[in-house]
């Protein structure tokens, strides 16, 4: 049987992971297409990437997952200082820098590695396009598809 002072840690821990688990965001990869998108017809035109930029992709909305999940480990860890107002304060300043450290590790965790692809079609329209980094190489002069989602305004470029 887990004693009960070892079982809060690992339940913390626990929680924590699968909080953590929900911070991943949705790919935005040329290679990548979500269930809604299979079978649909898209539209193809022909063009030449003009150039090409890196870039990073962050999320609009943080979900709160990692704050949440750090302040949790962060105020049981701090607990642990001190007895009666000690472990109280350190409770507090723990799940204050504990959520601190969990809102900076989701936002690491959801930053991706983006390219900014500019394209001429064949029939001169000129435009770019963002979409993840998933090791598919460009380079200017190459010639390449243009996908496009009429339904959803989804566009993405593919060798």
């Amino acid at each position: 049987m887990v004693h009960r002072s070892r079982l809060v840690p690992i339940t913390t821990a626990l929680f924590a992971a699968a909080l953590l688990a929900g911070c991943a965001a949705p790919s935005t990869s040329g290679h990548t297409y979500t269930s809604g998108e299979a079978r649909r017809p898209m539209q193809v035109q022909m063009g030449v990437i003009q150039a090409i930029r890196e870039v990073r992709l962050e999320r609009e909305h943080q979900t709160g997952a990692g704050t949440a999940a750090g302040a949790v480990v962060g105020g049981v860890a701090g607990s642990n200082v001190g007895r009666g107002r000690g472990a109280i304060v350190g409770s507090v300043l723990g799940a204050v820098a504990g959520g601190v450290v969990g809102s900076h590790a989701e936002q690491s965790l959801s930053n991706r590695t983006a390219l900014e692809l500019t394209v001429r079609t064949d029939a001169g329209r000129i435009f770019a396009v963002v979409q993840e980094a998933d090791g598919e190489t460009f380079s200017p002069g190459q010639r390449v598809r243009i996908l496009t989602d009429p339904v959803r305004g989804t566009t993405r470029i593919s060798q």
